[in-house]
């Protein structure tokens, strides 16, 4: 009997490891990963296939898939009334002839068509825009619609929800999602004391549904009658309040206020997501009202998240950068590029463009500031410049190119923003746009430190060792 037990452990050990090593050979795209999980998963006996069952098997993006194919996120598919069925091929201004590679590239990637005739106006911190914000809810006449990853219950957070409560009042259509794990950070939370207010509240991924810390939605959507817009970085609370704290530890972040034919298709967002919350579907056309040219931006919104496809965001980082010609600037509070990010950026600068890099001098997260500074020798080496920026704590995300195409929104350039969050970003043509954005970070650059390659190379090992090792767990930072 002892060795028909051991002949079947064996059996079953042996059927597990080739079970698990032929999976990641089939499912795994990089060859590297796939080598170690087979590696893993032969040489180490039921611990090995253990081991990768529960690690290395991406359920994040197969369970958001899953929600698509059940049709619990529509994903863009043009369910929503006005979506254009027919999409004009827009000419790109002259001065931006040499990025058409990067709009075929978006083009191809993107549901959501690049639109002319909008209007994108900074405002910064919440000292700015959330009067801005306060005041087109005021305004509102049949519909609110609000998103916000974070929405605190502090003073600025009541500001919003007395705003908020008056409009449900008087008849306004008020719909929030505030995301499960970000209302979290306060108490009371909005959801709470909103309630009894007529406003219909909802949240995404409730923590007791799972408990999950990924397929979050980081998105920032704030939308009065379907014609005005605010979006970017900005979560709602104190923290964002500079100029006037309200907290011990500031955060500084940029939000948009937009306007034009852009605005619908940041309705579409907010009402998939509503309906992927709710499983009520909202496509009344007068969510979608007619929307006139008010600027002269090209702007498209890019919804990005694990259930989609293509990396979007990802891939048009990458063009963009291979289309740069002559400056790339990059700002984010939060920086763990992957290889071929890396190699891109890389890249670009020896090509000659230069390429700079500004990030937070103290992050309020410690081992995310490690981890990033694993990275930054390899940058250094290719000349890329550099800069870490004083307090308060920089939440601003920002990507320039050429002085004509910005991209701005929720995303850092983290694996969370990447590949496993619900994210929300636009890219906009416009030069003007562009100049206001460049002169708002060459104005950071005259109070920034530059980090020099003398600099890393100088920390003591035990930092280099404390980074090193942050850096094997950047894929779930």
């Amino acid at each position: 009997m002892d060795i028909i037990f051991w002949i079947l452990l064996i059996g079953i050990a042996a059927s597990l490891s080739l079970l698990a090593a032929g999976h990641a050979l089939l499912w795994k795209r990089d060859p590297r990963s796939a080598l170690g999980w087979s590696l893993v998963s032969l040489v180490l006996p039921l611990a090995g296939p253990l081991l990768y069952w529960s690690m290395g098997i991406n359920r994040i993006s197969r369970r958001a898939r899953r929600w698509q194919e059940s049709g619990r996120r529509l994903a863009g598919t043009g369910s929503f009334q006005s979506y254009p069925q027919e999409r004009p091929l827009l000419p790109l201004p002259r001065e931006c002839s040499h990025l058409r590679e990067l709009r075929s590239l978006a083009d191809r990637v993107v549901v959501s068509p690049l639109t002319a005739g909008n209007s994108l106006v900074p405002l910064h911190n919440g000292d700015h825009a959330y009067p801005a914000m306060l005041e087109a809810i005021a305004g509102a006449r049949h519909s609110i619609h609000l998103s916000s990853y974070i929405f605190d219950g502090d003073a600025a957070g009541r500001r919003f929800i007395d705003a908020l409560r008056d409009a449900a009042g008087r008849g306004v259509e008020v719909r929030v999602i505030v995301d499960g794990l970000g209302e979290k950070y306060s108490f009371p939370t909005a959801r709470r004391l909103l309630r009894g207010s007529g406003a219909e509240v909802e949240r995404f991924l409730p923590m007791r549904q799972g408990g999950r810390l990924n397929l979050r939605n980081h998105r920032k959507i704030l939308l009065v009658d379907g014609k005005t817009g605010f979006t970017g970085g900005m979560n709602i609370g104190g923290r964002h309040m500079v100029e006037r704290p309200e907290t011990s530890a500031p955060v500084a972040d940029l939000h948009f206020l937009v306007r034009g034919p852009v605005v619908a298709d940041l309705q579409r967002v907010f009402l998939e997501d509503w309906f992927f919350v709710t499983g009520r579907l909202l496509d009344d056309e007068r969510y979608f009202p007619c929307l006139e040219p008010v600027g002269t931006a090209l702007a498209r919104v890019i919804g990005d998240g694990p259930d989609k496809e293509f990396r979007k965001l990802h891939w048009i980082l990458m063009g963009a950068l291979s289309c740069a010609i002559s400056r790339v600037r990059i700002m984010t509070p939060y920086f763990i590029p992957d290889r071929a990010l890396i190699s891109a950026m890389a890249t670009t600068a020896m090509r000659g463009v230069e390429v700079s890099l500004m990030l937070p001098s103290h992050n309020n997260l410690p081992y995310v500031h490690w981890a990033s500074r694993s990275y930054l020798w390899e940058l250094l080496q290719c000349g890329i410049r550099i800069y870490y920026q004083p307090p308060p704590f920089a939440h601003t995300k920002l990507f320039l190119v050429d002085g004509l195409w910005s991209l701005i929104g929720s995303a850092n350039l983290d694996p969370r923003s990447l590949r496993l969050n619900f994210e929300l970003n636009m890219e906009v043509y416009d030069c003007e746009f562009t100049a206001q954005l460049e002169g708002h970070f060459v104005e950071l650059l005259s109070r920034a430190r530059e980090t020099t390659l003398e600099e890393m190379d100088g920390r003591p090992l035990p930092e280099k060792l404390r980074d090193g090792a942050a850096k094997l767990l950047s894929p779930y930072l």
